[in-house]
């Protein structure tokens, strides 16, 4: 079984709620459980993509009850954990797709790439070293079938 972390923005715009859920549709119809955080934001509308395709979504709580859970979600993980929870979201995956950016989202992608976890970003972070070049190891993806088929070949 292939587990995808989709991982955002709780305070998204409309346009990366709509990549998040067609990201997490796409991953439903090919039989990936999908992990996010489980609020609002990017990973309620990936756990509602990923829902409405029958898929199992798996969100990873930062409090220690399931208050301000998303309704959409298979399985709510509370933790007590706040932000270090980030690191269970991405370690528990075979790839990350990142749909946006904020903070949390950009400490996720660098704890999903410190521990070897292939990341696809479709929009958000770019990540770039002190030349203004790309760091090697997140895949820009243009669109969700794209980072969707690149996070399923593990080729991120």
């Amino acid at each position: 079984m292939t587990q995808v972390a989709v991982c955002g923005p709780a305070d998204c715009t409309p346009e990366e709620a709509a990549a998040a859920r067609e990201v997490g549709r796409l991953l439903a119809e090919q039989g990936a459980v999908v992990l996010c955080g489980g609020y609002g934001g990017v990973m309620a509308a990936a756990a509602a993509g990923a829902r409405r395709a029958g898929g199992v979504v798996v969100g990873i709580l930062s409090g220690r009850d399931r208050t301000g859970a998303s309704r959409d979600l298979t399985v709510a993980i509370p933790t007590g954990m706040g932000e270090a929870r980030n690191a269970l979201i991405v370690r528990a995956a075979d790839a990350v797709i990142v749909v946006g950016g904020s903070w949390g989202t950009l400490s996720e992608l660098a704890l999903a790439r410190r521990g070897g976890t292939p990341v696809i970003t479709l929009g958000g972070w770019r990540i770039l070293d002190s030349a203004g070049s790309p760091v090697p190891g997140p895949v820009p993806a243009d669109d969700p079938s794209r980072a969707v088929r690149l996070a399923l070949a593990g080729r991120a």
